[in-house]
């Protein structure tokens, strides 16, 4: 699997806001095989226990140079701050994602099937790879290094239709607000 491209094209206070331009844009999205991924940076019990009784199987690894993970069956709580990734979940599981994460930095990732066909900049419909939409909540980056009070909305595309996110961020009334570049995963 090869990574996609991400172009930021929303910037918000505003959770909310954030969430109403991730529906509009997957309601122009072909959402068969539409699931969800989570990446949070957990430091504290408060917000890891809820996030793991929403996310049991949830893979963590530990920060820094303790060597926790789930890999090993360590406890996480005795390792924080911790990195807990969930792969392929529901839709109906990011409202209460969110709820858990309270202000930690984390990102929700839509994959579906594709994106639509764009004639004015000559892109036919899109396929699986490089189809995603995210948003950063509390954070500015897609890899949670950017800690911030406000949460991004990423759309992704592959390299060679960059022109693709430009055309989407218009499709939603929005333009892209910084450079392309490679998503982590």
């Amino acid at each position: 699997m090869s990574n996609s491209y991400a172009q930021p094209i929303l910037r918000t206070a505003d959770l909310a806001e954030g969430l109403r331009i991730v529906e509009r844009l997957l309601g122009i999205a072909d959402l068969r095989d539409l699931e969800v991924d989570f990446e949070v940076r957990v430091s504290s019990a408060d917000v890891l226990v809820p996030l793991l009784e929403l996310l049991p199987r949830a893979k963590w690894f530990a920060e820094g140079d303790t060597g926790g993970s789930s890999a090993k069956g360590d406890d996480p709580a005795a390792h924080l701050p911790v990195w807990l990734r969930a792969l392929g979940r529901p839709p109906e599981t990011v409202q209460p994602f969110l709820d858990a994460v309270g202000g930690s930095p984390a990102t929700v990732r839509w994959d579906f099937m594709g994106w639509p066909e764009a004639p004015e900049v000559g892109l036919g419909v899109g396929g699986a790879r490089g189809a995603f939409v995210t948003l950063c909540v509390n954070v500015r980056d897609l890899e949670l290094e950017e800690p911030a009070s406000d949460h991004t909305v990423f759309v992704h595309v592959k390299q060679v239709e960059a022109e693709r996110a430009p055309w989407l961020a218009a499709q939603v009334g929005l333009t892209v607000i910084g450079d392309l570049e490679m998503a982590p995963y």
